[in-house]
């Protein structure tokens, strides 16, 4: 496997563990659990995580590389959960904006 593609493995599963963080916490603040409630702990629990596949994945590729796949994954992600199970809208200025994650992640794939 090339440097690059162990990075975006280990950027893709930071996103992942961050993610379902993310939607642990968000249920907890949807359904008024306090701060110390399970779902918050959980999210806590996989942010630490998600810090060290971070650390693993800088070791493969440039930070401009890891903070683009990360972020690119993070919000598709986060936008589908979000109208998914939260019945939450995306407007045209989300559709463009999730438009300019994708072309960036194109951008900064620099294949060696």
């Amino acid at each position: 496997m090339t440097h690059f593609l162990f990075g975006f493995l280990f950027a893709f599963f930071t996103a992942a563990f961050v993610i379902i963080g993310d939607f642990a916490i968000k249920l907890a603040a949807d359904g008024g659990k306090p701060v110390w409630s399970g779902f918050v702990l959980i999210g806590m629990l996989t942010y630490a995580t998600s810090a060290i596949l971070w650390f693993y994945a800088m070791r493969h590729v440039t930070l401009a590389q890891a903070g683009v796949i990360y972020a690119m994954l993070t919000l598709l992600a986060l936008c589908v959960i979000g109208v998914i199970w939260f019945d939450e809208r995306l407007y045209t200025r989300e559709y463009l904006g999730i438009a300019c994650a994708c072309a960036s992640m194109v951008l900064m794939a620099r294949v060696s």
